[in-house]
């Protein structure tokens, strides 16, 4: 009887309740040296400056000057990318950048050509 008592007690207990983790805050993302340049897209090429072989489809930019590593926040019309340096150039006068095919297709239609975008420093 003392068994059937324990029994039916543990039925109709509520069940705990489990703690949910909260959800990990959104990152945050600070940049700086923000300012507008213009860059254009390349899409050819074996192997990059800092010596890794060239995706076209990664998104990746080459600079003249930055740290090969350096992330740069690229944004055009409400849409923004992060791009990461891992080649030089552009070798063309008048552009700062040069974007991998990839990442000038989300900002613009590749038939643009140049474009004027912020660049801003992720930090």
């Amino acid at each position: 009887m003392l068994m059937q008592l324990a029994l039916l007690a543990m039925l109709h207990q509520k069940p705990e309740k489990k703690q949910v983790p909260a959800s990990k805050p959104a990152a945050v993302v600070r940049v700086s040296n923000t300012h507008r340049a213009r860059m254009s897209w390349y899409a050819q090429g074996q192997l990059t400056a800092n010596g890794e072989r060239f995706n076209p489809n990664a998104l990746t930019c080459a600079h003249k000057t930055l740290k090969f590593g350096t992330r740069l926040r690229i944004t055009r019309n409400g849409k923004s990318i992060v791009v990461r340096v891992n080649d030089r150039g552009p070798f063309v006068s008048g552009r700062e950048i040069d974007l991998s095919r990839a990442a000038f297709a989300r900002l613009a239609s590749l038939d643009s050509g140049v474009i004027t975008a912020e660049v801003a420093t992720v930090k």
